[in-house]
């Protein structure tokens, strides 16, 4: 098949017009034509008065050959995105590979194993993805938080909730984000996610995804073992021989994913006393902001806001400020809700989530600030240690009961505390509670976010308006730490031991975290194949 990209068509146009474009990109007749299919689309909006589709396509001619040879721009061979794994479970396979956590990464490295043979043992310490939702919930309503149970621990990990998007700008060679939507589509995401430019999926699709790759996983021949963690990590000669869960039960393995998330204080703390290599790394702070999704939607869409073929607007900012500080939007979720996002007891963290429709009445977005382990200098652990001081900050001013704290953006400029809200009611459930959050982020970091914000209404007409509402903090970006890999995917310092994906330092994002974890697994497919010729 040939692939021709960039094929440009007016936001409406009819049925027939993109295979009539193809027609006349390749200077080919209809009976020429056997077959077209979209590979992608998406739009263009930089002139808000004639919005477009853009689209790449995959077509089959009679006469393939021929329509190469003339050379015609954009149009080249498809290349071939078939997943083909790296090694298969031998016969003899002796001892199983362990799969610390089931986020995204550790999701994909499970799946690969288990579809390769390997029959893998899954550790999480969270419980299964219903149970954990509904502990989630009673913090969200009912203030009461479960510190194994909730946004960051738990089946399917920080991603379940959030607004479920699938790209990522890591470099993909291999093809491995195919896989990735093509298991999504298996599990019941919707076909959509393989064809359009920024796929998302939403929380609540995620649920029943991730039971049904649990499912495949088990059939399978892989177990999962919910509410264990694992409490120590036995290390002779430098290389992994077991696993202390907290159930007291030891798992004998020399070969373990860690996929363990960016919030897993305590076992980035075990670890780093057992002797395992680790690196402060940095990582971003700041507030969730919160505007009309109608405002968004006009900024970056003109007179077609609202059109039901482009769905909720989405942005994406970033400045420079004089301070030599870079602030930028992370995170964006369009028609979507601030959410409660901590894991630890007297602590405030806040995220962004949104349903698959994104029809709620706000736009968020984290509006963050790069910092480096220059700012919070000690050892490896520094910047958790960091974290922890501005969520308890955020939870005292919030009031003590998970309640986060807000301003409007009004009032932050002005440096006034604000007392009631204007037109944009905070979506953050338990509640916020209006103050002055210039205490709650290190002063460098207020001053950029005071800088950033009148810049980022030059470009998002109204993104400064009085009325709009930061709610602090947003501390979990990415992992503070970095476990450090060799080039075969093995902790430097623990053989055996495979850091992976957000937690470890070596991705951000669905997408990213769980083509981490399919890199992962075939490294440790192609290890254990290895070991086994040698013994036998």
């Amino acid at each position: 098949m040939l692939r021709v990209t960039d094929v440009v068509l007016p936001l409406d146009h009819p049925e027939h017009a993109l295979r009539d474009a193809v027609l006349k990109r390749l200077g080919i007749s209809a009976d020429e034509l056997h077959s077209l299919q979209v590979f992608r689309r998406g739009y263009d909006a930089r002139k808000k008065s004639a919005i477009q589709w853009v689209y790449t396509v995959d077509v089959a001619l009679r006469d393939e050959p021929t329509a190469l040879a003339r050379r015609l721009p954009k149009v080249g061979i498809k290349p071939d995105m078939t997943y083909r794994f790296a090694a298969h479970a031998p016969d003899n396979l002796s001892v199983r590979p362990v799969v610390i956590g089931f986020g995204p990464c550790g999701l994909f490295a499970a799946l690969i194993l288990a579809q390769s043979g390997f029959r893998p043992i899954v550790v999480e310490r969270g419980k299964v993805v219903r149970e954990r939702t509904k502990d989630t919930f009673a913090l969200w309503r009912q203030h009461q938080l479960n510190p194994e149970s909730n946004v960051q621990f738990g089946e399917g990990g920080a991603g379940t909730f959030s607004d479920g998007k699938l790209w990522t700008q890591v470099g993909d060679p291999k093809h491995y984000g195919r896989k990735v939507l093509e298991e999504f589509v298996k599990a019941d995401a919707p076909a959509e996610i393989l064809y359009v430019s920024k796929p998302h999926i939403g929380t609540f699709r995620l649920v029943k995804m991730i039971e049904l790759m649990r499912a495949e996983i088990v059939a399978l021949g892989g177990e999962f073992l919910f509410e264990q963690k694992v409490d120590g990590i036995e290390i002779v000669d430098g290389r992994l021989r077991a696993l202390q869960l907290s159930s007291g039960e030891t798992l004998h393995t020399d070969h373990a994913v860690l996929a363990i998330g960016h919030s897993a204080r305590d076992t980035f703390q075990m670890l780093h006393d057992a002797g395992v290599f680790m690196e402060a790394k940095p990582f971003s702070v700041g507030f969730r902001i919160e505007h009309p999704q109608s405002l968004i939607d006009r900024a970056r869409f003109g007179k077609f806001a609202g059109h039901p073929l482009l769905g909720a607007a989405d942005y994406k900012l970033v400045h420079h400020a004089s301070n030599g500080r870079s602030v930028y939007s992370f995170c964006m979720c369009p028609g979507g809700t601030v959410i409660a996002a901590t894991s630890e007891p007297g602590r405030v963290v806040t995220n962004g989530m949104s349903q698959y429709s994104r029809n709620e009445r706000n736009a968020n977005a984290g509006i963050v600030v790069g910092i480096t382990p220059d700012d919070y200098p000690g050892d490896a652990l520094a910047g958790i240690h960091l974290q922890r001081e501005l969520e308890s900050r955020a939870f005292e001013l919030g009031g003590g009961d998970y309640c986060a704290p807000g301003q409007l953006v009004g009032d932050f400029i002005r440096q006034r505390p604000s007392t009631t809200f204007g037109s944009v009611l905070p979506s953050y459930k338990p509640g916020v509670r209006l103050g002055n959050l210039a205490p709650s982020l290190p002063s460098f970091a207020i001053e950029a976010i005071r800088e950033a914000l009148p810049a980022f209404d030059r470009q998002i007409q109204g993104f400064a308006m009085a009325d709009a509402l930061l709610t602090g903090v947003e501390t979990r970006t990415s992992s503070p730490v970095r476990i450090r890999r060799g080039a075969d995917f093995q902790s430097i310092s623990t053989r055996g031991l495979y850091p992976a994906g957000e937690g470890a330092g070596y991705a951000g994002g669905i997408m990213s975290a769980a083509i981490d974890g399919i890199r992962v697994a075939e490294a440790v497919a192609q290890s254990i194949v290895a070991k086994q010729a040698v013994l036998a």
